[in-house]
């Protein structure tokens, strides 16, 4: 057999290049070193994670710092190209708002600073619980944050110790691979490990389902809707699962209706609402309906009249599904547009400024009960606190997602909180203030309500170690004889 030496020069040659910047590790996998996470196959892809999962095994807390730090750059330094390319591959939200989500993510997703260990000390000596990695984790992505998502889930994982293989959703995943190329090489650069985020380029429900199965795959985390979420939990994997949400708002008669008017409209106008936690529908009590309607006037959203009110949800609710299983949905048409263009869909125009839409209706209007992801908000009319309270509850649907007060009554929020048992529990406040952004707390856009981990950090995709050490390093006490 003839030894081909340049090729062997040139493999060596690289190799002294990547030991000379300080962050080589020769990798059991070389041929995926230079793909940088874009792969069309399911099997590759996990095994390159699997690959770069143990290179950085063999790492520090400070690499991974590194690591995250690429993440977090990027994703500030690019937020106008990278949300700019997001909006018109999607084609729903608003510009300024995509590209603000990616400055927030690479700002404030929680980091290694997150990562904690556990002392018990006593008589018997010395226990550590530590959390690992799980390894390879498979990841969906929704179409309404799709590089958004993946960045934060990114920054939360690498911190933790692992890799992860990202399945996104097929209208987003022009922008989605080319952010996870960004990173990749960005941290190749840098250290000398590639694929630590892996995209499947041309993703659908097979390899969706493929993700899950894989054996090489050791988590899944899903971002989406109930049918995902319920496929995750099939997989016989330990999962992850941020769910759907339908979060109700409920103003009582000891409100501050203009505070309450203006984070309505902050929240539910954020990205056309698109947002899991964004305001949906409102229950307002009687006594204080009317003036509820006028503060919303006077913060900027248009009002419609009953007649129009009808006119927009027969145009904007559509039924999907057969037999048993049809119900009532957001039109694709209107989903994550402007409000004007909801306007003008009944030949109605609104001021430039106006980014929001809202109307009197009763609670069996379909906008009610359907998370709709348009910039569109009912008010339903209730005789009292208790009823509001009841009614968010219904329509909240169990999803134990996100719900919002405003009161000054602090018996009526502790009611509330109560009764919905929501994940998220936002007062007197727009809904994006339970992530950190206007409230206190941390940002992610994985809030997983279903499966109970909440807000997700870096120790939600980690797994308990006990190590234990008996009867030593107990140095407090008497010791035995």
């Amino acid at each position: 057999m003839q030894i081909n030496e340049a090729l062997i020069r040139s493999v060596v040659a690289q190799v002294l290049s990547e030991v000379a910047r300080g962050g080589a590790h020769v990798s059991s996998g070389p041929k995926f070193a230079g793909r940088h996470g874009i792969f069309t196959c399911v099997n590759e892809a996990v095994a390159a994670a699997r690959d770069a999962f143990e290179q950085l095994s063999e790492r520090t807390m400070e690499d991974r710092k590194r690591i995250i730090s690429h993440i977090r750059r990027i994703s500030i330094d690019n937020c106008v190209e990278l949300g700019t390319m997001e909006m018109n591959e999607t084609k729903v939200g608003r510009l300024n708002h995509k590209i603000e989500k990616l400055k927030t993510l690479g700002e404030k997703t929680p980091g290694v600073e997150f990562m904690r260990s556990e002392v018990f000390s006593g008589d018997h000596g010395l226990a550590v619980i530590e959390h690992a990695p799980f390894g390879v984790i498979g990841a969906i992505t929704p179409v309404t944050h799709s590089l958004p998502t993946i960045t934060g889930n990114a920054v939360s994982m690498i911190a933790s110790g692992n890799s992860v293989v990202v399945n996104p959703h097929p209208s987003g995943k022009k922008v989605a691979a080319e952010g996870v190329r960004r990173f990749n090489e960005a941290i190749y650069k840098d250290l000398g490990i590639d694929n630590l985020i892996c995209v499947i380029t041309e993703p659908t429900l097979e390899t969706a389902n493929q993700l899950f199965g894989h054996r090489n795959v050791n988590l899944i985390c899903v971002t989406g809707g109930p049918a995902v979420g319920r496929a995750a939990l099939r997989s016989g994997k330990r999962a992850v699962v941020a769910g759907p949400g339908n979060p109700p708002v409920v103003v009582d008669e000891t409100a501050d209706l203009d505070n309450a008017a203006r984070c309505i409209i902050q929240g539910a106008a954020y990205d056309n609402n698109l947002l899991c936690i964004a305001e949906k529908e409102v229950f307002v009590v009687s006594s204080v309906f009317d003036k509820m309607m006028d503060a919303m006037d006077r913060a900027g959203a248009t009002r419609l009249n009953a007649r129009e009110v009808d006119e927009f949800t027969k145009k904007a609710i559509v039924q999907v599904g057969e037999g048993e299983h049809k119900h009532d949905a957001p039109s694709k048409e209107f989903l994550g547009q402007d409000a004007k263009v909801l306007a003008r869909a009944i030949g109605k125009s609104i001021p430039e400024k106006s980014d929001l839409l809202f109307g009197e209706a009763d609670e069996s209007n379909p906008f009610v009960p359907v998370e709709q992801m348009m910039p569109f908000v009912p008010f339903v009319r209730v005789k009292n606190v208790d009823e509001a309270i009841q009614k968010a509850q219904h329509y909240e649907h169990g999803f134990r997602h996100t719900s919002i007060i405003h009161s000054q009554n602090v018996k009526n929020m502790t009611k509330m909180g109560r009764i919905l048992d929501t994940t998220l529990f936002v007062k007197n406040g727009p809904c994006m203030a339970a992530l950190g952004l206007g409230g206190e707390g941390y940002l992610s856009f994985s809030i997983a309500g279903p499966t109970g981990e909440g807000v997700t950090t870096p120790l939600t995709f980690t797994r308990e170690r006990r190590c234990s050490l008996i009867e030593d390093l107990c140095v407090l006490g008497k010791p035995k004889s």
